[in-house]
């Protein structure tokens, strides 16, 4: 059932007149409405639809890793993310994201791992965010953070985002640069479904002038995800070079941002403790049937926002083209995903990361709080957010108690 808002203020449509709606909109519909959450868990229309393949750009290319080097099966990774993407988007109400987890990908890349270490990693990583959850850990430390802390990871996040689309558009750079500026000129009209046709004309235009790998024949039948059963060994080799470096990442982006920034006051159940909970049962649950690590994140939700989903269909609708890719057609499924052009999702991924980093709402900031949130972002494009976390946690109880002055 579609979303129904009440009048904004003049000054608000001149504002999404002259500049892209931004992330924060979510809040401005959530708060101002007085409608049931049941009324607005779902809506379908070209917006949703548009919406569900707004995270593309995040998900494919940290899962062709995945499967072209540690030879993992391509229908434990796409069933299994698509029943935690559906799961979570019936449960959280909104446009939830799921994304590989980005530490463990690059780990996966630089040390050689076999696919039952990844299962390892997972056993662990979940047990770990599900006892951080349930015990509440996470909710006190979320509390003691100012609004600094997840500005400047917020801000610094969707910088590297824009940026690892800019390098994603430069593989195929005419087609990177015309599918943008495609996009652009649909975002002038609200219910375009920008990322449905970049999608749609990028694969067109891959195999017509085959730069792109080439349409697969489907192989449609039953393929189920094979049991991968760790040893002790292999559970020890995931944990350190992936479960270790992976947990602060997972904990500032894709439960601290997501929970205390973009989604802080409205009527569904998206908060610290629960985002803690449904990451340590995905990767519980998913380990075993050769799934990979996943985790919610504030990047992929600009995603889906910024073209065009509202409510829980948009990651219903991905997580049920995921089962079915997975399922239905085993491998074929995985290389239906791959004719899309990577400057395609380039294009998609650089969107979600200007949406991402305007949402931080610099103007809100002065300073001090200017300064943190300036100095985090900039350790966090240079770095990672989990160092951001590490240098900025310090200077803002510094500054807070006085010892330091900006």
């Amino acid at each position: 059932m579609s979303v129904e808002t009440q009048p904004s203020p003049p000054s608000l449509h001149a504002a999404r007149a002259s500049r892209w709606s931004r992330l924060t909109e979510i809040q401005v519909e959530l708060e101002d409405e007085a409608v049931p959450r049941a009324r607005r868990r779902f809506a379908l229309n070209m917006g949703e639809v548009s919406g569900s393949l707004g995270d593309l750009g995040t998900f494919l290319p940290h899962i062709v890793g995945a499967i072209t080097v540690v030879k993992m099966d391509p229908t434990g990774i796409l069933t299994t993310f698509g029943l935690f993407y559906a799961f979570t988007g019936a449960f959280y109400g909104v446009p939830m994201a799921v994304q590989p987890m980005k530490a463990a990908s690059a780990a996966v890349l630089i040390e050689p791992m076999q696919p039952a270490a990844i299962a390892g990693a997972g056993l662990v990583i979940g047990a770990v965010f599900l006892i951080l959850g349930i015990t509440g850990v996470v909710s006190r430390l979320a509390r003691a953070l100012p609004g600094s802390i997840a500005a400047g990871l917020q801000l610094g996040l969707g910088l590297s985002l824009a940026a690892l689309g800019i390098r994603l558009i430069e593989t195929q750079i005419w087609l990177g640069v015309a599918i943008s500026a495609l996009m652009l000129g649909l975002m002038r009209y609200q219910r375009s479904p920008v990322a449905l046709v970049a999608v749609l004309v990028g694969i067109a235009v891959g195999q017509i002038l085959k730069i792109a790998p080439p349409f697969p024949i489907p192989d449609f039948g039953l393929h189920l995800p094979h049991l991968v059963m760790p040893t002790w060994a292999q559970i020890i080799h995931g944990t350190e070079y992936a479960v270790l470096p992976q947990i602060p990442l997972t904990l500032t982006n894709a439960i601290i941002v997501t929970a205390a920034h973009l989604f802080p006051r409205e009527q569904h159940p998206v908060n610290e403790r629960n985002l803690t909970i449904t990451t340590g049962l995905g990767n519980l649950l998913s380990a075993p049937f050769g799934g990979y690590l996943m985790c919610h994140g504030a990047g992929g939700i600009a995603g889906h926002f910024r073209f065009g989903a509202r409510t829980a269909t948009a990651p219903v609708l991905i997580g049920l083209i995921f089962v079915t890719l997975g399922i239905g057609f085993g491998e074929s499924g995985y290389a239906i995903l791959r004719t899309i052009p990577d400057s395609v999702l380039g294009g998609l991924l650089m969107f979600s990361g200007i949406e991402l980093a305007l949402s931080a709402k610099l103007h809100e900031h002065q300073g001090s709080d200017l300064f943190l949130v300036l100095l985090m972002a900039a350790i966090g494009v240079a770095l990672n957010p989990a160092a951001a976390f590490a240098v900025g946690l310090p200077i803002a109880y510094a500054l807070r108690r006085e010892w330091l002055r900006v």
